[in-house]
């Protein structure tokens, strides 16, 4: 279908192409007729450097905007080989050290954390998937946009409330003690929550939704007669899965594993508080403890690296899978119905990540935010939720507004320099949080530092900080985070409007900007609702970023539950929390009904 739209999208270009060759004929012939023929080819030559211009336009737009995307990568590895003072002497030894000390269990953490949170987010996301797509049983149509309900969870969240429920101070361990009569630790043995195996089960629980809706995705998208004809050459249900439905949906699933994966490496708030030593907690504590910035850059380019080879694994290992859509796929498939011990097992299956994944943790910050809603609801709180919105509202709307100018650019300039500066636009949602937040830090302060001295050298006054520690810093690094989400969603609106409707509107009168404005924009105002909530929503939960970039005494909902929940008041951490996780169930909804509304079958 790709392709498909790709090759209508070309072909209506070069019709229109063709159709202002004509036209410019047709006017040069009766310009000639008329004897001004000069007047013709001034015409024409106007007409050219419209269309020079129109092109050097979107080439600057796409380019301006990959630029912006780049220059904090560019930023962390000029710094990481360099130091902060652009020579090689800066922070001599500080690689090496780093090297026979900390970065060797940083990486082997990082490794098995992703592992970790791979394999099972990869299980549950992958099982529920399957259970709610094939068969029927109870609840299993609540289950199919339940299970996208954890999403709206941060991972750090979930992380505090079971720390404060499974520790040995907690209620359930007290109440074990109280019911088999133990009085010390010596006396029994608990699993350690607070550890890289508590980490990997907490990221996981907030994590598997990803691969659930790209795997049931691709499993609606299979034909039924694939599993048909596997169950006529004496395959069962679950031989049908393993060998036909699990091999056709592994492009699928590796892009969800990957997404949860890089994930979990953006992940501060979670192995901070648990005391893992991932590459994300090294670079905050190279920085703020150790007071190395250019060890903290040179472990963000560990961290970039290890993005970029997850990222190109997961493209090598599907390079040559190609799966093609069959005629019959939106057929009405008849789901099996479980009975028995089999639907009581399939549900428990679904139920279990959305109980521990969503209703149980809402249920205790439900619980803590009415008991503890005086101490919570402060003028101080008010001012965190504002200094959220603000931020959020202001990333969703620039983020929107370059996305539909890049979207733009790709359908009406299809030249490869302009392609690829599209495909750069896209890396900064691989960078994590807090490599970004150190990419946008550094050119922004030698921004600021050059600028003031110049202004001490040649006017005598100092003009200070004027984009390091500010709103404009936050918002940049959400910006560059976050495009991709948008540029996509809005991208995939697009492709869906017919290039005939652009002929219709120049055929009209209309400019490219105001074909945007009056026929474009309106048709993919649901894609456009889509990409500003969940960039709005991404951008209220944005912590390692939000750390490192925000003014002094400035705190946001999510850094205000960190700090607070970090301090062992989840108490009062329960209110903001409650509220970024219900502000957080907003584009669920909208996924989950595009999602149920695109399937007619389900």
């Amino acid at each position: 279908m790709t392709q498909g739209k790709r090759l209508l999208a070309k072909r209506g270009a070069s019709l229109e192409e063709e159709a202002c060759v004509a036209t410019s004929a047709t006017e040069l012939a009766l310009e000639r007729a008329a004897g001004s023929t000069s007047a013709a080819e001034d015409a024409a030559i106007r007409r050219r450097q419209r269309r020079l211009g129109t092109h050097m336009g979107w080439f600057a737009t796409a380019w301006g905007v990959a630029a912006l995307v780049v220059m904090p990568v560019l930023a962390v590895i000029w710094l990481a080989l360099f130091g902060d003072d652009g020579s090689d002497q800066a922070g001599d030894g500080i690689w090496p050290h780093l090297v026979s000390t900390v970065l060797p269990d940083y990486v082997m953490t990082s490794l098995a954390l992703v592992a970790g949170v791979a394999v099972l987010s990869g299980s549950m996301g992958v099982v529920s998937a399957w259970l709610t797509t094939m068969y029927q049983f109870p609840l299993r149509r609540t289950f199919e946009w339940s299970l996208l309900l954890p999403f709206a969870i941060p991972a750090n969240v979930i992380a505090y409330i079971y720390t404060d429920v499974f520790e040995y101070a907690g209620p359930f361990q007290g109440a074990l003690r109280a019911l088999f009569g133990w009085d010390s630790p010596q006396d029994y043995y608990f699993p350690e929550i607070r550890s890289l195996g508590g980490a990997i089960l907490m990221l996981s629980l907030v994590l598997f939704p990803y691969v659930f809706m790209l795997a049931r995705s691709a499993f609606l998208d299979q034909s039924p007669s694939l599993r048909d004809a596997s169950r006529t050459l004496g395959c069962n249900g679950w031989q049908s899965f393993w060998r036909v439905a699990l091999p056709s949906a592994r492009p699928a699933i590796a892009v969800g594993l990957a997404l949860a994966m890089m994930e979990a490496l953006n992940d501060f708030g979670t192995v901070d508080y648990f005391a893992v030593r991932s590459l994300t907690a090294g670079i905050f504590n190279v920085w703020l403890n150790m007071g190395s910035l250019r060890g903290a850059a040179q472990i963000a380019l560990c961290l970039m690296i290890f993005v970029v080879t997850l990222i190109w694994l997961e493209r090598h290992a599907r390079r040559r899978q190609r799966q093609f859509g069959k005629g019959d796929r939106y057929r009405r498939y008849r789901r099996p119905t479980l009975h028995g011990w089999r639907a009581g097992l399939a549900t428990l299956a679904c139920l279990l990540p959305l109980l521990f994944g969503f209703l149980l943790p809402v249920g205790l910050l439900t619980r803590h935010a009415i008991r503890y809603f005086e101490e919570s609801w402060t003028p101080d709180f008010a001012g965190y939720a504002l200094n959220s919105l603000m931020l959020s509202v202001s990333a969703a709307v620039l983020t929107l507004i370059i996305g539909v100018l890049l979207a733009y650019a790709k359908r009406l300039d299809r030249t490869a320099s302009v392609q690829q500066a599209l495909k750069l636009s896209s890396l900064g949602y691989a960078m994590p949080g807090a490599v970004l937040g150190l990419g946008v830090l550094v050119p922004l302060s030698g921004f600021d530092n050059a600028l003031d001295s110049f202004l001490r050298a040649n006017f005598g006054f100092s003009s200070g900080l004027l984009l390091t520690g500010t709103m404009g810093a936050i918002i940049i690094a959400y910006v560059v985070r976050f495009l991709a989400i948008a540029a996509g969603s809005i991208e995939s609106s697009l492709d869906k409007v017919t290039p005939s409707m652009d002929m219709a509107a120049r055929s009209l009168g209309e400019n490219t900007f105001s074909t945007l404005r009056r026929v474009h924009l309106p048709l993919i105002r649901p894609g456009l609702l889509t990409a500003a909530l969940v960039v709005f929503v991404d951008a209220m939960k944005e912590l390692p970023a939000t750390l490192l970039l925000r003014p002094f005494n400035f705190d946001t909902l999510a850094t205000h539950v960190y700090q607070y929940a970090s301090d062992e008041m989840l108490e009062q951490a329960a209110l903001p929390a409650l509220v970024i996780v219900v502000v957080g169930i907003l584009p669920v909804i909208v996924i989950s009904r595009t999602i149920v509304a695109s399937r007619s079958e389900s």
